[in-house]
């Protein structure tokens, strides 16, 4: 044990050299004519992800996961605009700390030169799975959006004339984030009256099935170019508002079975950044892992710390925790929106999203942000 902990940060620093070595061959490429002007640390943003990173790509979809009316927004500069929150969402904190002046747009609203800065292609209900989120209507999967990452890639070649070296050196010094899991556990596996998934997989053999399919997800956005990511666990959802208004008379009570399962997958998500992160299979890459599961934990037993006093319950919703239904329209939020945690059953406030952030970009602790925090990857 000792003899493998010591080695760690000589396969870091082994890893850093590599994407330095390979960043350094391209530095012609990126002086050349067609490489666009970037803004922030890095030249561009892009994010696939569900309804926690969602900015408005459901807005015009047949579904009940749609976040286009108020009181969501309501502390949004902008208003409501389709984000699942009363503010910011977590991305949205994160494209400030890298430095952009505008928030990343979403996919549904951005062609030709604007995607050069990056789109957000994050749906609510969205899932690894494509049937995960169907029993809330239409939503873009996690195949969906890499497809509609491909076909911006190719949009965004023509301003490069054909330089597809110059191309591929502006797609491999920008940021991607991929945030999945939680509606294929939410939205999928624990929803048995509409899946059929849990009698078909072991929690074991469902974590595996889901880390196959989006290992092969995660590889496609490499082959378009993506170079740096960012991968986040699924966050302690067995605890938020809509599973603890589940249990009869405890409305405090976590739903531990949830929170197994999902362990499950986040341990094997590490475990393929590993090996992502080894060289060997993705040469090139640098990925950063999440650990949103943790970060959950130290918010809530440490919430004072950080200015919460509620968190078991949502600032806007409907019955026990404000949990049982989502935030109603033109509903009457709770005043003290800092105060609270949670926005509605599942998402997490602005202020929340704010300190998650944050800790991810610069936190030096291994344990929020594995091998390397954000900020530290956009610096390679």
């Amino acid at each position: 044990m000792n003899m493998r902990t010591s080695s760690e940060p000589l396969i870091l620093a082994s890893m850093i050299l590599t994407i330095c070595l390979c960043m350094s061959t391209t530095a012609n490429a990126c002086s050349s004519p067609g490489y666009p002007p970037g803004s922030g640390s890095v030249p561009g943003f892009f994010i696939f992800g569900d309804s926690l990173v969602d900015n408005g790509n459901n807005n015009g979809l047949l579904t009940l996961a749609r976040a286009n009316y108020r009181p969501y927004g309501v502390d949004f500069p902008q208003g409501t605009t389709g984000r699942f929150t009363n503010g910011r969402t977590f991305v949205d904190v994160l494209a400030q700390l890298l430095g952009f002046r505008t928030f990343i747009p979403p996919y549904s609203r951005t062609r030709g030169r604007a995607l050069l800065r990056g789109a957000n292609f994050a749906s609510g209900a969205a899932g690894i799975r494509d049937e995960t989120g169907n029993n809330l209507g239409a939503h873009l999967s996690m195949n969906n959006q890499v497809e509609n990452f491909g076909r911006a890639v190719e949009e965004m070649s023509r301003f490069f004339r054909g330089d597809t070296e110059a191309l591929s050196c502006y797609l491999s010094k920008c940021i991607f984030y991929s945030g999945m899991g939680s509606n294929d556990y939410l939205n999928n596996y624990f929803m048995t009256d509409f899946y059929n998934t849990k009698s078909q997989f072991t929690p074991q053999a469902y974590a595996s099935s889901l880390l196959q399919d989006y290992d092969r997800q995660l590889r496609q956005l490499y082959q378009f170019g993506a170079r740096k990511l960012v991968v986040t666990g699924v966050g302690q959802i067995g605890c938020i508002p809509y599973e603890l208004a589940r249990y009869q008379g405890n409305s405090s009570r976590c739903n531990e079975e949830i929170n197994g399962a999902i362990t499950l997958f986040n341990s094997g998500l590490r475990k393929l950044v590993d090996r992502f992160n080894s060289g060997r299979v993705l040469p090139g890459a640098k990925f950063v892992y999440l650990d949103t599961y943790k970060s959950n934990i130290d918010l809530i037993e440490n919430a004072s710390n950080y200015g919460f006093t509620v968190v078991d319950k949502g600032c806007c919703g409907v019955g026990r925790n404000n949990g049982q239904i989502t935030c109603l329209p033109l509903q009457q939020p709770c005043q003290d929106r800092r105060g609270y945690l949670f926005w509605d059953a599942f998402h997490p406030t602005e202020d929340a999203n704010i300190v998650l952030a944050k800790m991810a970009f610069t936190s030096p602790s291994r344990a929020y942000a594995y091998p390397i925090n954000i900020q530290q990857l956009a610096m390679l």
